[in-house]
């Protein structure tokens, strides 16, 4: 670890390993030799004067990529593809002179950008899939177990921890669909040449268009993909960047909704995420168990969210076509945005793998404002023993808004059940009022709804998705 400069907080902090290997500098050279050596056997398969030996010897050195000699060149002429290009060729003499053949910088650039890119989304795709998965065990679990519901942050009728759950779940469902929208139309840039023409490959392969046609197919099918795109000026549209971190900005945005709920609800000391044992909350005050974890998605979720409007404007500023101020951008908007979005599902996975519920204090919550909600069906049950529904109606907002004043006024607990009880146009008894207080009978169709979306819903996708289960997250810090 460096001490004397800057390192990203994503590398030393939120990323995984894995994550970071995708966007490191031996995954995208690595890439540029693979590309090269992708080219020049489909050049030689279509004719032109390669041989086997030349194709050899670029394998033979594939993976020891000699970066001194790359850095060193680069410095001379500010170049990063020639400089690679010039180091290859120092390790492979005998194929020197037909590496990157007919090709422009973007051939072995953009083509890797989009390989790292679909090789990360693979691996979001993987802790999306067990972000659901640990969401869903956790939506069962607590599918009956009543608690109040909120809107505006204010009670509301009652739902189940498990039905709230499926609120977040739901939100993730909806991102692994966009994400496999972007994920199944991912193409290559193919070998377009300096202004997407092939106007380079047209002369190397003699006016013969056939020939030319077969290049994008050929590089998609050597590199695993279904295709290139048809066309496209130097570069392949930003406007893919743009698809591929607005998938990630989703994500993120889904795990602040949920992140956002649990650290509410800690507050409310009804639901708390995972804590360990030597753990500090609090430098000043000891006794703190901050919901860290969450607040860090969050955190992290914003960046993503913010980081899409740089492929954006990347999009809009590409003039004709090509120009570089894309270059910079990319360079740190893609990998960081991907960086930060994996650091997010780790904790997603943490948070929910280890998520407390505390039932007591859940319903002592609920019993305190179930009176209020209950009116109605007290109401019902008057009127049953004769009462007038208009009269009751009134009575009962009388008597709710003198009970709301001895909770706020008085700070004493709810004592609405005494009142209606004490009124003899209700004609209920105070021990018939109470045994209506059964949470479990405002909750409607809660727990129906959590089996029957994740029947219809989650558990195929699971099942689909069996392979990539069982991923853990360790988090750093």
């Amino acid at each position: 670890m460096s001490t004397d400069r800057y390192t990203s907080p994503l590398s030393e902090r939120y990323a995984s390993s894995d994550m970071q290997y995708i966007f490191s500098q031996d995954m995208k050279f690595k890439t540029w030799r693979k590309l090269w050596i992708a080219l020049a056997e489909i050049e030689k398969d279509l004719g032109l004067n390669i041989t086997q030996e030349q194709i050899d010897e670029l394998k033979e050195h594939a993976e020891d990529i000699n970066y001194d000699v790359a850095r060193a060149r680069e410095k001379e002429v500010r170049h990063d593809v020639m400089s690679h290009v010039y180091a290859y060729g120092q390790q492979c003499p005998k194929a020197k002179g037909i590496i990157h053949l007919g090709a422009t910088s973007c051939y072995v650039g953009d083509n890797t950008d989009i390989i790292i890119m679909t090789d990360a989304l693979r691996l979001v795709r993987k802790k999306l899939i067990n972000v659901i998965d640990k969401l869903s065990v956790f939506a069962d679990k607590y599918k009956d177990q009543p608690t109040l519901g909120f809107t505006h942050f204010q009670p509301a009728q009652p739902t189940t921890v498990g039905k709230r759950a499926c609120l977040w779940l739901q939100d993730f469902t909806i991102d692994l669909e966009d994400l496999d929208y972007v994920l199944d139309n991912m193409k290559l840039l193919g070998s377009k040449g300096t202004t997407g023409t092939q106007a380079s490959f047209l002369e190397l392969f003699d006016g013969d268009l056939s020939k030319v046609d077969q290049l994008d197919p050929m590089l998609a099918k050597k590199m695993g993909f279904k295709g290139c795109m048809a066309v496209s000026g130097q570069t392949y549209s930003r406007k893919i960047d743009m698809k591929v971190i607005n998938v990630l900005s989703g994500i993120c945005a889904s795990a602040t909704k949920m992140a956002q709920d649990i650290r509410l609800l800690q507050h409310l000391k009804e639901v708390e995420e995972p804590f360990e044992k030597s753990q500090i909350g609090s430098s000043a005050m000891a006794y703190k168990r901050n919901p860290m974890r969450s607040e860090r998605i969050c955190s992290l979720s914003r960046y993503v969210m913010i980081d899409a409007l740089n492929p954006a404007i990347t999009e809009v500023s590409q003039w004709f076509e090509r120009t570089l101020d894309d270059s910079a951008n990319k360079r740190i908007s893609i990998p960081e945005g991907f960086l930060a979005t994996d650091g997010v599902l780790d904790l997603c996975i943490n948070v929910v793998d280890g998520l407390v519920v505390y039932p007591k204090v859940i319903e002592k919550h609920m019993l305190a404002e179930l009176p209020f909600m209950a009116t109605e069906n007290i109401m019902m049950d008057a009127v049953k023993a004769g009462g007038d529904r208009q009269e009751l109606h009134e009575k009962i907002r009388e008597l709710s808004m003198e009970a709301g004043k001895t909770v706020k006024v008085e700070g004493k607990d709810n004592n609405l059940l005494e009142l209606i009880a004490a009124d003899p146009a209700f004609h209920l008894s105070l021990e018939e009022l109470q045994a209506s207080m059964d949470p479990k009978k405002y909750v409607g169709c809660s727990a129906h709804q959590v089996e029957k979306f994740l029947d219809e819903v989650v558990k195929p996708i699971l099942k689909a998705n069996e392979k990539e289960l069982g991923v853990t997250a360790e988090i750093n810090v």
